[in-house]
């Protein structure tokens, strides 16, 4: 635990705890009521309660438009599958600047909806919702459809032959089993939607504004540390309650289920309504998830000349059009994010590999407290680490502020709990048998690991190496802060060209976010090849 414990305490919770104190400390003295004060102004009573309400609406219309899915892929079998599931779980890898900017392609100005019904949704509060539900659709696919693929059916199957009607039989027996999976889900759904930052920064506007776009905006903007500081207190209340809640409902899944194999609960679709069922879900993939896609897709080659690779040609150059937006061409961000992305999972891995090595093999409530504290860079405000690092790292021996590793480090922050919640469950199956046989016949315990452990953990390696990978290269609320001028990330790029007007500046983020949607897919899809067939969920 030393090394995963010393990697958060230097950079998360050294950064956190700096910018909190800046903001709430006066000659020395910590002033408490400061806190009083901010959460009575009007304004941040607002934020606060539009972060709640859209959250809590977000979780709702996801659970409503995502459960069938999660039911198609966990009971019925048909050609196509695996690549639907792969579609689906596309949104949730995206950068969420990848993600709002498809939606301003579909729902804002000069967007699709406008140029057929002169219909525009940006700016509104449904854009933010509809992009929440592309993003996070995923999240209660997986989840609850990979526990519904293992539910015995034939309990149903038994109430059906008692006299009990489909709805009966589903509501008093696979609901109470599928309970835990969709608490779990919708837990984590309101967290990533509370937490909610680039979606709501390129789709909202300035009239609607989450904790985290307030805390941007307190922090950059107006250079106002106090508020910015309380509202970080909020938010890191809010989540550690929510993360409380989500391991308490995940424990009562763990222990209450008896679960078999997803192979014999699959079928073919059989009847009308399961035909329907099955095409409604497709339906929904091809409007909610494709469509905004091949929107993005499409306005990135349609240039003022007409379709082609304008735009694209433009991000060799430095300054085209009488842009002044970057120091270097555009299209160098590729490659800094590429390189970033290797070095953060790299570092995601050995700090969460450790971690889940020392989760595995200890137990008790200080290494609870641990599993807890892993999952705390989900929802605390990437904002303030990314603005922390900048006022804490900045003297020997740690002077890092002009440094390179800054991005790769704070995006291993979000890499590292998905290497553990990967990685965990593997470990966990590992019999300590064979590690106990291979020390007895003289083993040490580096090659005791290397010879047993690895061979049955390296999928599992894989697949967490193809999360953190995605959701590195994705990162935005931290990198925002602390990239260089001359060496931003893709996500950065795109939000500096959507900042500045002009078709020239819209078109090459366009360009852009499609080469991030493209990176991040074929990440994916690799990971979906050598995934283990029997991983249900993230």
């Amino acid at each position: 635990m030393a090394v995963p414990v010393a990697f958060f305490a230097l950079f998360f919770a050294y950064p956190v705890t700096a910018i909190v104190g800046r903001g709430l400390k006066v000659g020395g003295d910590w002033q408490f009521a400061r806190i009083g004060e901010v959460l009575s102004r009007p304004d941040i009573l607002g934020v606060l309660w539009f972060t709640t309400w859209q959250a809590l609406a977000s979780t709702a219309l996801t659970l409503l438009i995502a459960l069938p899915g999660a039911y198609v892929l966990a009971r019925f079998d048909f050609p196509g599958k695996q690549l639907l599931r792969a579609v689906v779980t596309v949104p949730f890898v995206l950068p969420t600047v990848v993600v709002g900017t498809a939606f301003l392609a579909l729902l804002g100005r000069g967007g699709l909806l406008d140029e057929l019904w002169g219909v525009r949704l940006d700016t509104t509060v449904w854009a933010i919702l509809l992009a929440h539900v592309f993003f996070n659709y995923a999240v209660v696919v997986r989840t609850v459809g990979g526990l519904w693929s293992q539910l015995d059916p034939r309990q149903e199957e038994a109430a059906r032959v008692l006299g009990a009607g489909r709805f009966a039989a589903f509501r008093r027996v696979t609901l109470p089993a599928l309970t835990p999976a969709v608490a779990a889900a919708a837990l984590m759904v309101f967290l990533f939607t509370f937490t909610s930052f680039g979606v709501v920064q390129i789709l909202g506007g300035p009239a609607y504004s989450t904790l985290e776009v307030e805390i941007y905006r307190q922090t950059a903007q107006l250079l106002d540390l106090p508020t910015a500081a309380v509202l970080t207190l909020v938010q890191f209340a809010a989540v550690g309650g929510i993360l409380a809640v989500h391991a308490a409902t995940v424990r009562r899944r763990e222990r209450a289920l008896k679960l078999v194999d997803p192979a014999q609960t699959s079928r073919r679709p059989r009847g009308a309504g399961p035909w329907a069922l099955l095409g409604g879900v497709l339906l929904t993939a091809l409007l909610l998830i494709l469509l905004p896609l091949g929107v993005l897709v499409e306005r990135s080659f349609d240039g003022p000349g007409g379709y082609g690779f304008g735009y694209y040609q433009a991000l060799q150059s430095v300054g085209a059009g009488g842009s002044s937006t970057f120091l270097v061409p555009p299209l160098e961000a590729v490659g800094n994010s590429l390189r970033y992305a290797l070095v953060a999972t790299l570092i995601a891995l050995a700090v969460g590999g450790l971690a889940a090595a020392a989760l595995t093999r200890r137990a008790g409530r200080l290494v609870r407290g641990f599993d807890a504290l892993l999952m705390l860079p989900l929802g605390v405000s990437a904002v303030t680490v990314g603005f922390g690092f900048l006022i804490t790292l900045d003297e020997p021996p740690l002077d890092l502020r002009t440094s390179w590793i800054l991005v790769p480090l704070a995006q291993a922050l979000v890499g590292v709990p998905f290497v553990v919640r990967t990685m965990l469950p593997v470990l966990r199956a590992v019999d300590d048998r064979l590690r106990e046989a291979a020390a007895v016949l003289g083993a040490s315990p580096l090659r005791a690991w290397r010879e047993v452990d690895l061979p049955l953990v390296r999928r599992a390696v894989l697949v967490a190496a193809g999360f953190a990978f995605a959701v590195s290269l994705g990162e935005f609320g931290a990198t925002v802060f602390i990239a260089r001028p001359d060496n931003p990330t893709l996500p950065v790029a795109v939000a500096r060209l959507l900042g500045r007007s002009g078709e020239l500046n819209y078109g090459q983020a366009m360009a852009l976010s499609t080469i991030l949607m493209l990176v991040c897919a074929v990440s994916l899809l690799l990971l979906e090849r050598i995934r283990t067939d029997r991983s249900g969920e993230f």
